[in-house]
């Protein structure tokens, strides 16, 4: 725990240096008046949280610091992580053991045809999306799971010859065909291919040119009809891989993606390069769907499993 803490705690620094840190030092004041509540809805909007989010967060934040009474700065600071916490939460998901022995990451169910997690990533190019597979799935090795890599991006040569790579450095199997194959059929036979070496997780690669182009998101729907034919219950997980430096339009992206395959968590990269930070709300607000990692730098081990308490915790942290 301590060192995903210490991860995410990096992965927010620039956006805490920015705007969390100054919003923390709003409330070191001595009232609560309405020159604190103006400044405080510039900074949350200034941190990419998104005028609609900011003002659901703002009139909660007021209404429980005129419902309990509050008179004192720092209670209302406390009032507000925990607001953001709760906005975070969805529900206790995130946080209950998962399956795969991931807080909030699925596994087959009692009614599973497959035997194993089907997990399916998305996610337009550029994202970090094909080295995510490879940290999500040297984090699953590392808690003693088989993994097979599926490289269904067939779109770009260089995304299948880069799961390989990952693959031969993590001493996990790819499945793939040439460029241009179909990219169903990659992923029928990685199903073939997972079920014969009696894996735990199988994680799909899958192209991801523009979101707006209606031919990719048909040739993912494809894929995931493959999927549900070999277990009505699969995928397990879609995950959108989404880059944290894109701000508001990760956001739309987000909205094409859960339109089109039914988006079950985020992946939220290059949360260490932006300032930006508070995207991670906007996305959870706005959809109803939860942020489950959380890139926090280049290298294979970074990668954060997404705790709301933590991550909120590391924005309000000292400087």
């Amino acid at each position: 725990m301590f060192d995903r803490f210490k991860k995410l705690d990096f992965g927010v620094r620039r956006t805490r240096q920015a705007w969390f840190g100054k919003i923390s030092n709003l409330f070191s004041r001595a009232n609560i008046d309405e020159e604190l509540w103006e400044e405080l809805e510039e900074l949350l909007i200034g941190a990419d949280m998104g005028v609609s989010t900011t003002d659901t967060v703002m009139q909660a934040l007021r209404d429980r610091v005129r419902r309990e009474g509050l008179r004192q700065p720092e209670q209302a600071r406390t009032a507000l992580e925990e607001l953001l916490v709760e906005m975070l939460r969805r529900d206790g998901a995130v946080s209950r053991p998962g399956p795969l022995g991931i807080p909030g990451l699925a596994g087959p169910g009692p009614r599973a045809s497959l035997p194993f997690s089907v997990i399916l990533m998305v996610g337009v190019n550029g994202t970090g999306k094909t080295t995510t597979i490879a940290k999500l799935a040297k984090l699953l090795k590392q808690k003693s799971k088989r993994i097979v890599l599926a490289a269904g991006d067939t779109f770009r040569a260089a995304a299948i010859d880069q799961l390989k790579v990952w693959g031969e450095r993590t001493q996990i199997d790819v499945v793939a065909h040439q460029p241009g194959a179909d990219a169903a059929a990659v992923v029928y036979d990685a199903l073939q291919a997972a079920t014969g070496r009696k894996a735990d997780v199988l994680i799909v690669d899958t192209a991801g040119r523009l979101h707006t182009k209606f031919n990719l998101m048909e040739e993912l729907k494809k894929i995931r009809r493959v999927v549900e034919r070999a277990d009505s219950t699969a995928p397990h997980e879609v995950l959108l891989v989404i880059d944290a430096t894109t701000g508001q339009n990760g956001l739309l992206q987000a909205q094409h993606f859960a339109e089109a395959v039914g988006v079950t968590g985020v992946v939220l990269t290059k949360l260490d390069g932006t300032a930006k930070g508070g995207i991670v709300f906007a996305i959870v607000d706005q959809l109803g769907i939860p942020i489950k990692f959380v890139g926090t730098g280049e290298g294979i081990d970074d990668l954060a499993e997404f705790d709301p308490d933590e991550f909120v915790r590391a924005l309000f942290a000292a400087t």
